[in-house]
């Protein structure tokens, strides 16, 4: 499967998610057979740990379809690398998904620390320390001040980890120089179930919202 046609498949599965007219593929035991000894992942979605963002459910796919690295935030270490390593390198999944949302708390903790100094209890700390880097451009022109637009500052966390990927792994990069891997940033809409494109590093036939 190309990065294009693994994106048109949790196109069309978050479509009918939306649609509220879930296929719930893959998800009985004759699959759950089939996976005993293989896994043919078609896509790697490295998203946040919200409980209200479940990547299968919303991209309506089943057992085996999507390999899944959460962190709060979205926040990237070594461990998340090598896990989406894992995925592009080892089971030759094809796209990597990187899934932000709107109400992201760690997005919204970092703001505010960055407002007022004040830090977020234990190590929810290393949470917002990893999201700091992300924002602190947009969050800079505006003097350090709240309100922040959120949402501005959710879109730029979201771009800026799709930059840092292949930054970070070089087997990431190059696999998009290759054209056999590509990296897509998408936000979810908590409301009407929406996941919209907003940045691209390869190629998957669709071009990202401006």
């Amino acid at each position: 499967m190309t990065p294009a046609e693994a994106w048109a498949r949790l196109r069309a599965g978050n479509d009918r998610f939306v649609r509220n007219e879930p296929e719930h593929p893959d998800q009985d035991a004759v699959r759950r057979t089939e996976l005993r000894t293989v896994q043919h992942p078609h896509t790697v979605i490295f998203g946040c740990s919200d409980s209200r963002v479940a990547a299968e459910i919303i991209f309506d796919q089943g057992l085996g379809d999507v390999f899944v690295v959460r962190t709060a935030g979205h926040v990237v270490d070594t461990t998340v690398i090598g896990s989406i390593e894992y995925g592009t390198e080892l089971l030759s999944t094809p796209l990597i998904v990187v899934l932000g949302h709107d109400s992201c708390g760690a997005v919204a903790a970092t703001a505010h620390t960055l407002a007022t100094g004040e830090q977020p209890p234990g190590f929810v700390r290393a949470v917002v320390d990893k999201v700091i880097p992300s924002i602190t451009s947009i969050t800079s022109r505006q003097g350090m001040q709240e309100p922040f637009d959120v949402d501005v500052l959710r879109t730029e966390h979201v771009k800026h980890t799709v930059a840092m990927l292949p930054g970070y792994s070089a087997a990431l990069a190059q696999g998009i120089a290759e054209g056999r891997i590509a990296i897509v940033g998408v936000e979810y809409d908590l409301d009407d179930g929406s996941a919209r494109l907003v940045e691209v590093a390869g190629d998957v036939g669709e071009e990202p919202l401006r």
